[in-house]
């Protein structure tokens, strides 16, 4: 199947899902597939949801329709807003209970459960306690513990692991056409996440983004010199973030100006305004998640570097994750001693945490880039 080809580095998860796909005595009826960002979780959900609704063998037209989360045994809950609502989870569940219209199973997709509220939860609870004989649940989240007890002992775990910067460079290669070089280097230097390796193979701006986030870093020689990196690392984040849902807002604004039956550059009935204004805040809400996961990659790219070169203090030969630059690398790891270099680690994991907790991200950078100056 094409929509198995394209995961990586997952033998394992994918024989596990074929063969409970296959053979209808072993399959559960709940599923939670988990593993680090970037691993495929969404995409093993959907291959498997494509075997699932498919009739034996296969059928190219059904992994076209789930591919575009169009067929209509399939149903999707996928938030771009920091948290999941509790209406979106009450429509699904109360659709769950229709019988398959044209495939062999109803299949319920809920990507980033993690992102529902006890509350939430409760609700989709109760639908995982009796599900109907022919719907399949496919929840996604980074791990068990980041769902309630209850909804964990309702579901069959799939775990993913890692993939590897060959396992990643290889799909880089084979689906994006960049070469084998560009394709290991963005597989390296996204840490076997695939969504960043395909970002940082295919768009210049991306790898510029990530290199001058590096070069900030490195570059901090005072306090001062900290809190002006630290605002220019949020503009750097805030124009990945625009960039991401920029065009994506206009052409949405536009396809519902024109389902309202409103011409380009026309005013909004009074009577429609509401539905525009429920949009504007979907956005805002997006927004405001691609603004933290663009806060996360810069971190992440941050312990990318400390890791790096912390690994060259102690003397490790393992190689780093951000080669290109091993020169000034070595120069970084001369210039402080270890315990600095653990300490700046540890406020980047705790600047993660506390923009996860709503801290304002300008205190979060300025922390971490504090951490990390460096005289020399």
């Amino acid at each position: 199947m094409a929509l198995w080809d394209e995961l990586t580095g997952q033998v394992e998860a994918i024989a596990t899902m074929r063969a409970a796909a296959a053979d209808d005595r072993a399959l559960s009826h709940s599923w939670l597939i988990t593993g680090p960002p970037g691993s495929g979780r969404s995409t093993l959900a959907y291959a498997f949801a494509a075997a699932l609704i498919s009739r034996e063998g296969g059928d190219p037209v059904t992994d076209a329709q789930v591919l575009a989360r169009t067929h209509p045994d399939l149903g999707v809950l996928a938030t771009e807003g920091v948290q999941i609502l509790i209406d979106p989870v009450r429509r699904l569940v109360s659709t769950s209970a229709f019988s398959p219209s044209v495939g062999r199973y109803r299949v319920m997709v809920i990507e980033d459960a993690d992102r529902m509220a006890e509350r939430t939860s409760n609700v989709l609870l109760k639908a995982l306690e009796e599900p109907p004989p022919r719907t399949i649940w496919i929840l996604c989240a980074p791990s068990e513990a980041d769902l309630l007890p209850t909804i964990r002992s309702r579901v069959r775990s799939v775990r993913l692991r890692i993939p590897s910067v060959d396992d990643v460079a290889d799909l880089i290669e084979r689906r994006d056409g960049v070469s084998r070089p560009d394709a290991e280097r963005a597989a390296r230097e996204a840490q076997s996440h695939v969504g960043m390796a395909h970002r940082l193979a295919t768009s210049e701006e991306a790898r510029r983004r990530r290199a001058r986030t590096l070069q900030l870093a490195l570059g901090v020689r005072s306090t001062s010199g900290a809190v002006l990196a630290a605002a220019e690392l949020l503009e750097v984040a805030g124009a990945d973030a625009k960039a991401i849902t920029e065009e994506r807002d206009e052409e949405e604004r536009a396809a519902t100006l024109r389902s309202l039956g409103v011409e380009p550059g026309g005013t909004v009935p009074p009577a429609l305004r509401a539905q525009l204004k429920a949009l504007e805040e979907d956005q805002k809400r997006r927004a405001t998640r691609s603004l933290r996961d663009g806060l996360d990659r810069i971190l992440v790219d941050l312990l990318s570097l400390y890791r790096d070169i912390l690994l060259l203090q102690l003397g490790v030969g393992s190689e780093p994750v951000n080669l290109a630059i091993y020169g000034e690398l070595e120069v970084a790891a001369r210039a402080a001693e270890p315990e600095q270099t653990l300490a700046t680690l540890d406020a980047i994991a705790a600047a993660r945490e506390r923009i996860a907790g709503n801290v304002a991200p300008a205190l979060a950078l300025e922390a971490v880039l504090v951490a990390a100056v460096r005289r020399a």
